[in-house]
């Protein structure tokens, strides 16, 4: 008896509606049965109203606000979603988001109550196709509309990259962001993108065709600019920083510190003498830096990368001394002499008086590039970075050793032995 008193209720006021209001058949059916559940305190089990289908081919949707007792969820599946009662249909994943990260069991559970769209109804078989993300785009339209004017912040999926940019799901509402504004750097990829949380600003919006253009580019500036300001607030000589290498030029590397980017000159990278940054970094490191210097008036940022620790000349008054002998490599030549490496970043130089004990043109007639020989250091300044060595120190010592032995066998007397006679 309820569900005919709820059926003819809406039957009069669809009438009086579409006289009154000259609306479509398939709004005045929304409205009638909004008023007929608010007037009668609920809805029946199921409820059947028609709309024509000569109408519904003329009209995409209809808004239905918890009517029809299609509302709650009867059950949950992989595939899908059953909303309402028996008189409505599967409402697969496709038209409950376009989120695609998005699962079944994650977004509603039995019990929960949805507004739902009517997307389409079966008066033969009795069912109504429905849609959350429909009524949801509807909804998030509007909020996306009014962003360009309020300059809100829009969180959103990048659900699709497309030729020219890419579509970012916000509110039920895929917004066009253009390649240009999608990322910092025009060589940053945007598939790199794809799935994944953004924030971004819309640009322009076009009510009628229902399309929006928005921008990362211009969140991302307005944080970097916060960052800027903060970081030149509180930087200071000296401080410590672990940021990453962002690109390398044949001077030096630029290192990102967080919304500010430092360089590290190529002298200050290694304590060895390198051609090009990439032989201690490469584009994408994670590297501690300290701040060398600062140019407030132009914002520049100097750094540092060698640790004093590590400093070749400080291992050299640690662990050498005058009269040391140790091994060297011949790393190049002059005609005044013969430079060795003693320990990476340390050459010393052989001058040619040093190189025998004997007179030689040059270098090169007794030694050779890569060739390793024993040395004496025999001057060490480790102020002025200068070490002397001499080899012929060694072979003079070596000689020494072996004079008096000589010596001892020249000193041996023999007695002649009684003639024979």
């Amino acid at each position: 008896m309820r569900r005919e008193i709820y059926e003819s209720y809406i039957r009069i006021l669809k009438e009086e509606l579409l006289t009154a209001m000259g609306c479509t058949e398939p709004i005045a059916v929304a409205y009638a049965a909004a008023l007929a559940r608010k007037a009668l305190g609920g809805i029946p089990e199921r409820v059947e109203i028609s709309v024509s289908g000569n109408i519904l081919k003329n009209v995409k949707s209809v808004i239905v606000p918890n009517t029809h007792g299609m509302k709650g969820i009867k059950a949950a599946t992989a595939a899908g979603i059953i909303a309402g009662r028996a008189d409505c249909k599967l409402q697969v994943l496709a038209e409950l988001t376009d989120d695609p990260n998005a699962k079944v069991e994650d977004l509603v559970k039995v019990g929960d109550e949805l507004e739902l769209l009517v997307v389409r109804v079966n008066d033969v078989e009795g069912t109504v196709m429905l849609s959350k993300k429909r009524l949801d785009a509807i909804a998030g339209f509007e909020k996306v509309m009014n962003a360009v004017d309020t300059g809100e912040i829009l969180e959103g999926t990048v659900v699709e990259v497309i030729k020219g940019g890419v579509l970012a799901l916000t509110n039920g509402v895929k917004v066009f962001i253009p390649a240009s504004q999608a990322t910092m750097s025009r060589n940053d990829s945007l598939e790199d993108l794809l799935k994944k949380k953004v924030e971004f600003k819309i640009l322009e919006v076009n009510r009628q065709r229902k399309r929006a253009v928005g921008s990362i580019r211009a969140v991302l500036r307005e944080q970097r600019k916060e960052l800027e300001e903060k970081f030149w607030q509180s930087v200071e000589v000296g401080q410590k920083f672990t940021g990453m290498v962002k690109s390398l030029t044949s001077y030096g590397a630029f290192v990102n510190l967080g919304g500010v980017d430092g360089m590290v000159h190529i002298s200050e990278l290694s304590w060895n003498r390198i051609k090009h940054p990439s032989e201690v970094v490469n584009v994408g490191d994670t590297v501690d830096v300290y701040i060398k210097d600062i140019d407030s008036e132009n914002k520049k940022i100097s750094l540092g990368y060698k640790k004093s620790e590590d400093n070749p000349w400080e291992i050299m008054k640690k662990d050498y001394d005058v009269g040391t002998v140790c091994n060297v490599k011949v790393v190049s030549m002059t005609p005044f002499g013969a430079f060795a490496q003693i320990i990476p970043g340390v050459d010393g130089l052989i001058h040619i008086s040093q190189i025998s004990n004997e007179r030689i043109n040059k270098p090169s007639d007794v030694l050779e590039i890569g060739q390793e020989v024993q040395v004496k250091i025999t001057e060490l300044d480790t102020e002025k970075k200068r070490v002397s060595l001499s080899i012929r120190a060694l072979l003079e010592a070596s000689d020494e050793e072996s004079a008096p032995a000589e010596q001892a066998d020249s000193d041996v007397v023999y007695e002649a032995g009684p003639s024979e006679e």
